[in-house]
This record gives structure tokens, C-alpha cells and sequence, in this order.
């Protein structure tokens, strides 16, 4: 009866809820993950460009989180092309540029689907509305260029 009334009192007292669910790494997990990002790893690298955009576990530097964005969008993974997008977009880790933003959220929305898929075009028709045709004209060439290269050199 005692360990049921110490358990019930464990799980009133924990914290519980986005605390918990987006606690920043320990150390050794922040390593670990850093270790697996160098070594490609494109998932890792992703997690660390999110822990580098919202300062969880490490300082906030959107100049790290596009690195690691970029690390893994030019292995074609389609969230990382996302997020970085996003980040040129927004002018964050350096200034904006939309040319850049347009290209990668449209090689991402290739690969996407579904509710995915639809945000990102979304996004590709808001920027576009920031840009001017001949910007919009580069941003295509680009992604098509990017895609012929499989992604190596954007």
C-alpha cells in the first residue's frame, strides 16, 4: 500500500507535458548526437539544427542550425530542405534571401506528401509573392540544377 500511495504522489509531483517532451540533450546525448551528424547521419543532423534553432540544450545560433540544415538537405532529406528554407526565408543565421528560401521549399515540396506536401507548396507561393519574376526564374534554375546534381553543390 505504501509504494502505490509513493508512485500516485511520483506522478502528481513530476513534471509532465512539453517540459518533459522537449527536454534539451545531457551532455553525453548532445555528443553522441553531434558525433552522429558529422558522420552524416541525416536524422541527427536535423535534431541538432533544431536544437541549434531553438536554443534547446545549446546557445540559440540559426547560423549552426543552417549548417545542419543544409548538411542534411544536400543529402535530399525533404524536412532539412524544409527548415532551411524557412531560416532563409526569415533571414536567420544571415540575411534573408528568398531566391535560396524558394529553391529549397520547392525541392523539399517534391519529395513531401500529403498535409506536408500542401504546407510546403503554400510556402512556396508566399514567397514567390515576395519576389520578383527574374528572382523566381533563378529560384527554378537552381532547383533544377540542384536536383540534377543530386543536391551536391546548392
Amino acid at each position: 500500500m505504501n509504494i502505490l500511495r509513493l508512485l500516485l504522489l511520483a506522478i502528481l509531483v513530476l513534471p509532465v507535458g512539453s517540459a518533459v517532451a522537449f527536454a534539451p540533450p545531457e551532455t553525453k546525448d548532445l555528443e553522441n548526437l553531434q558525433k552522429l551528424a558529422r558522420q552524416g547521419d541525416t536524422e541527427a543532423q536535423i535534431r541538432l539544427g533544431d536544437l541549434y534553432a531553438k536554443g534547446r540544450g545549446v546557445p540559440q545560433d540559426h547560423v549552426q542550425a543552417r549548417s545542419w540544415y543544409a548538411k542534411a538537405a544536400a543529402q535530399g532529406h525533404p524536412i532539412a530542405q524544409n527548415n532551411l528554407a524557412e531560416l532563409y526565408f526569415a533571414g536567420l543565421g544571415g540575411p534573408p534571401d528568398y531566391v535560396r528560401a524558394y529553391m529549397w521549399v520547392s525541392l523539399a515540396a517534391s519529395h513531401m506528401k500529403g498535409e506536408e506536401k500542401q504546407q510546403a507548396e503554400e510556402n512556396v507561393e508566399d514567397v514567390a509573392q515576395r519576389m520578383t519574376p527574374a528572382q523566381v526564374a533563378e529560384a527554378k534554375r537552381l532547383a533544377q540544377q540542384c536536383r540534377a546534381r543530386q543536391f551536391k553543390g546548392c
